[in-house]
């Protein structure tokens, strides 16, 4: 009777013990369990973390690279501009190059024909000194060549208009200069200091007329005219450069 009990007793301890090694082991792989959660959510926590730092910089390398093609664009405009610019400046330049290149070619042309006509002053006044012998009155001003004489030897007195022999013979010399020298113009000017111009008129295109009339010199290349002498009387012939004509040549070039 002892033995089954024994045994009885023995089955049930060790049944008891078998629960409590059972319920140990559960127990610690609960608590293996929990720990190995614990890691789990540890990581989660992190990577959670992790997400939202990584966002953070996502959206703030976002918002650069949104900045950083904003400024290209308006680097690329600002570039546009300045290419724009710089062709307009280019064009303005090679415009003003050339503007002063044609400037300079009217300067020049007016440059050459004062030139030309200095030097045709320099040729009449030595045609004029050959010509009219060494006891004339010759000067030059304003660029002019100009032959002087007294009224009395011209007209016989200081009030008349008719010209003398010796007037005649004068002036065709004064002809003689202006064939030789056909580029040129002559002015005549009587001379006043009384404040009458007519009757200084009248000398003056006495002479006018005879060089036309009588030495065939064309008309458009005389002038007469009286003027007050500045305490001087007298006939003054001037003979220079066709100012009208170098006044016309300059006006045209200046419009080019």
């Amino acid at each position: 009777m002892k033995h089954p009990l024994l045994t009885l007793s023995l089955l049930v301890f060790a049944c008891l013990s078998m629960q409590a090694q059972r319920k140990s082991d559960l127990i610690e792989e609960i608590a293996q369990l929990k720990m190995q959660l614990d890691s789990v959510n540890d990581e989660v926590f992190d990577a959670r973390k992790n997400e939202k730092v990584a966002v953070a910089k996502a959206e703030s390398y976002e918002g650069q690279v949104t900045e950083l093609q904003n400024a290209n664009n308006t680097l690329m405009k600002n570039l546009n501009s300045f290419a724009e610019v710089s062709n307009k400046n280019s064009s303005m330049v090679t415009t003003a190059m050339a503007n002063l290149e044609a400037k300079e070619k009217q300067i020049k042309v007016i440059k050459d024909a004062i030139a030309t006509n200095d030097s045709t002053t320099i040729v009449v006044l030595t045609n004029v000194k050959q010509t009219m012998g060494e006891n004339a009155k010759i000067g030059v001003s304003e660029g002019a060549v100009v032959i002087s004489s007294d009224l009395s030897s011209l007209y016989g007195s200081d009030t008349g208009t008719t010209l003398t022999p010796a007037a005649e013979a004068w002036t065709e010399k004064i002809a003689n200069i202006l064939k030789a020298n056909p580029s040129t113009s002559v002015t005549i000017e009587g001379l006043s200091m009384t404040g009458d111009l007519e009757t200084p008129a009248k000398q003056a295109m006495a002479i006018a007329t005879l060089l036309q009339s009588k030495f065939a010199i064309a008309p458009e290349r005389i002038n007469a005219l009286g003027r007050d002498g500045n305490l001087k009387e007298g006939v003054q012939v001037n003979i220079h450069p066709d100012f009208n004509k170098f006044y016309l040549m300059a006006r045209e070039q200046m419009k080019n």
